[in-house]
């Protein structure tokens, strides 16, 4: 009879797939999750080119444009660039202006950072916990935005709204609506990068894209390619996202409720009295936000 050896290695081998496969399997919680996520792809799909129904996303779609200049300005900084400004405007389009830096970085930068922050956030919208910690990030980012968008009304307003709802949201369900915001934040954020990809580059719709620049720039495929390119890319980063949200946050809607009391609390929780650590950088932006725009009229 032959023997079979079944030693260590032979025993990882097998482990390792079906771990895999059980990692990636949702739980209760993380169905709800993925479902809550479908639906916000409908609606925003629905919502996108109706007649006044899309004003409901459309300061989802202007933040969505300004992740994608602040990744801009972000490498620039990476790259030594000096950044001189941040704009957006009403027609759901910005600039960033630097001078300086790796044209070769800074340009694909604006899509590729986008959809890397979508699929950051709709990773932490898995777990509550996790969305606080977004939500800090976030706010950090709004901080630098706000400087670099100093003279710009519209970027100054959206912030100082979305500032406020990140706040609102967080007081309401123990950080439980703050999370559901956190992964409508990421969804819009990927889809928006898809679309305007797709719209920008492959569609050839504008000529002045950033995937046009970096043809002229690259020389080796025309813009079509490119935009291609970084479609597939920001696929990958939403897919991404799902599969990091459900490998890392496998707690139950219990267990993320229980560990959010204890993690930069709400008010009515045991430690409520640490609130203020949370909320500071938020609230920052907030009242930062309203001396801004006071001192604009």
């Amino acid at each position: 009879m032959p023997f079979l050896d079944a030693g260590p290695s032979n025993i990882t081998q097998l482990q390792y797939p079906r771990d895999f496969k059980t990692q990636i399997t949702p739980n209760d919680t993380q169905r709800t999750t993925l479902i809550v996520a479908g639906v916000y792809i409908l609606v925003i799909a629905i919502l996108w080119h109706v007649p006044y129904l899309k004003l409901i996303i459309y300061p989802f779609k202007l933040l969505t444009v300004g992740f994608h200049e602040m990744s801009h300005a972000f490498m620039g900084v990476l790259t030594c660039a000096h950044v001189h400004s941040i704009q957006l405007d009403p027609d759901e389009g910005g600039v960033t202006a630097l001078s300086g830096g790796i044209q070769w970085l800074t340009l694909p930068a604006g899509y590729l950072g986008s959809s890397f922050i979508g699929a950051s956030l709709i990773a932490c919208g898995f777990d509550t916990n996790a969305s606080k910690v977004a939500s800090l990030v976030l706010a950090v980012f709004f901080l630098f935005t706000l400087w670099w968008a100093r003279r710009n009304l519209l970027t100054w307003a959206l912030i100082l709204g979305m500032s406020g709802l990140i706040v609102l949201f967080w007081f309401v369900g123990g950080g439980v609506a703050l999370r559901y915001l956190v992964l409508f934040i990421g969804v819009m954020s990927c889809l928006y990068v898809l679309w305007d990809v797709v719209d920008d580059t492959i569609a050839r719709k504008v000529n002045s894209s950033d995937a046009s620049a970096f043809a002229e720039i690259c020389g080796c495929f025309p813009s079509q390619v490119w935009g291609v390119i970084w479609l597939i890319q920001a696929l990958i980063f939403f897919a991404l996202g799902v599969i990091v949200g459900l490998v890392a946050f496998k707690e139950s809607a219990a267990e993320q409720k229980e560990q959010s009391e204890h993690f930069l609390p709400v008010p009515g929780s045991q430690s409520g009295a640490m609130l203020i650590s949370p909320c500071v950088l938020l609230v920052t932006c907030f009242a930062l936000g309203i001396e801004r725009l006071i001192s604009f009229i």
